[in-house]
């Protein structure tokens, strides 16, 4: 083939053309999100490009010919480094101090103190195992007529009736592990290096125990608490779950979390499978406003007009984020702008603005960002592949656009449900350390504490505390009440 010649082609081997490149770029793509998910770092941060600064390197070079080699040599005075200090935390005035004072060696009787050096050092003692022995005596009583009784006093409600394990012991095993992540087996041996040997089997016995008999009803009455809102967040996470179907292998079941941040409490509700029938049934009483991702499941929950969708923008800036090899112009030109959004949030943020205030300063910024935004993908989506990465970026956003811009009409809704995604950590912390719930009922139990550990997170409550009060309380509380032991509410 001479220069300049020119090739014709018919529009049919031009669009299987079109077709190839997409594909190659689609490969390309996955290639870099393998090797990212494998070696690369799986922050999301960007850095918007000043327009001002110029690019590194973009300087044009003549080649020449010959390269001369030139020697230099130069003397240079290191400057002297100023060695600096360690910092010391200061320990918090909260935390209990045991004073020791220690005198000087052949002090006078007359020597007069002037002052005090005091130092404080961090100590720590290994928590303590005791035996509560529990007597009560019993009396033989006389009674009217003539005969006897005998007289005892009725032991307190204990969350395993006729058991030997007491509400701080199980709430211990529970926060250990759905709070820090260590399974029963490992409790087992932290308990026999203390000279107390317990099979794990007990462990798990008492903790599903608890469970079932006490917590499980809390949690039902937190579920209707929560559908009773008109604002939810929603979100799911895979969990393994082993079963008899599957010897050998483990079932993928779906841990469904719903978070109300206006009351700011948190729900886990276990389901085998990732499908429709699970959020629907758990939201069959729920009317209002739901903000998820772009996942398909939250579509035709209910009737027309009883809930209506919200989308998040974390989803759809992290679709840009992984376009930037893609294409780098167009994404960082989206990441940008959906940067500015975010400066708008932690303005109020910062300010601590009322939700009045909230939707005013959204409608004055927020609505004139989000009408650039549109335009953009508007007028740049013609130019993209649609199998590409930034083109289904551009899908994703356009596709959910109504549901994306929805937050600013009222100041209380949120511009993404990361809260959500940040109540689902423990979940994912979790598999790495336990693998894997034992079966079905197994991770219900699992989604119970969960949605009761989480709502202590998110409203600052010391999780051993609440959960060792709780299991003292609910055996004698009443049913219709239990929704004043939701962690936070009154």
């Amino acid at each position: 083939m001479t220069t300049g010649e020119t090739i014709t082609i018919s529009k049919q081997e031009y669009r299987e053309l079109l077709d190839f490149k997409a594909e190659v770029g689609l490969l390309k793509h996955q290639l870099a999100e393998l090797k990212r998910m494998m070696f690369g770092q799986k922050r999301e941060r960007f850095v918007s490009p000043d327009p001002a600064q110029g690019i590194l390197f973009d300087i044009p070079v003549e080649e020449t010919t010959e390269r001369q080699v030139e020697e230099i040599t130069y003397t240079r005075t290191k400057p002297k480094k100023e060695k600096k200090q360690p910092l010391r935390v200061e320990i918090p005035s909260y935390v209990p101090r045991r004073e020791e004072t220690i005198e000087p060696d052949n002090i006078p009787a007359d020597a007069k103190k002037i002052g005090e050096r005091i130092t404080e050092i961090l100590e720590y003692e290994p928590p303590t195992i005791y035996v509560r022995k529990i007597i009560c005596p019993k009396y033989i009583v006389e009674t009217s007529d003539e005969r006897t009784k005998i007289e005892v006093a009725p032991l307190p409600s204990l969350p395993i009736p006729k058991g030997n394990a007491g509400a701080s012991i199980i709430a211990h095993i529970l926060v250990s592990k759905f709070t820090d992540h260590l399974p029963y087996y490992r409790q087992s041996k932290i308990f026999k290096r203390q000279g107390l040997y317990i099979p794990d089997s007990t462990i798990g016995g008492w903790a599903n125990t608890a469970i079932s008999n006490w917590l499980t009803p809390l949690w039902e009455a937190m579920k209707t608490k929560i559908t009773e809102t008109d604002y939810l967040m929603a979100d799911e996470t895979p969990i393994p779950v082993l079963t008899k179907d599957k010897p050998g292998s483990t079932h993928r079941g779906y841990h469904w979390v719903y978070y109300d941040p206006i009351r700011k409490i948190v729900i886990f509700d276990y389901q085998p499978s990732r499908s429709r029938s699970g959020p629907k049934s758990f939201l069959k009483n729920f009317s209002g406003y739901l903000q998820t991702d772009g996942y398909s499941a939250y579509e035709n929950l209910a009737p027309p007009g009883k809930i209506t969708l919200m989308a998040c923008m974390a989803h759809a800036r992290r679709t840009y984020e992984k376009s930037l090899d893609n294409d780098p112009k167009l994404a960082q030109e989206a990441l940008t702008i959906i940067q500015d959004l975010y400066k708008v949030e932690r303005e109020a943020r910062e300010a601590e603005l009322s939700y009045d205030e909230i939707k005013s300063l959204r409608q004055e910024k927020s609505v004139k960002i989000l009408d650039q935004f549109e335009k953009f993908l508007i007028e740049n989506k013609p130019k993209v592949l649609p199998k590409s990465a930034i083109g289904k970026a551009f899908n994703y956003t356009l596709n959910l656009w109504p549901r994306l811009k929805r937050y600013v009409d009222d100041g209380r809704f949120n511009i993404d449900n990361n809260l959500t995604e940040n109540s689902i950590r423990p979940v994912a912390l979790g598999r790495k350390n336990y693998l894997f719930a034992g079966s079905h009922e197994g991770a219900k139990n699992g989604a119970v504490i969960y949605s009761l550990l989480a709502t202590c997170k998110i409203n600052d409550i010391e999780p051993f505390v609440w959960l060792k009060e709780a299991l003292e309380t609910i055996p004698d509380y009443p049913a219709n009440q239990l929704h004043k032991l939701i962690p936070g509410q009154k």
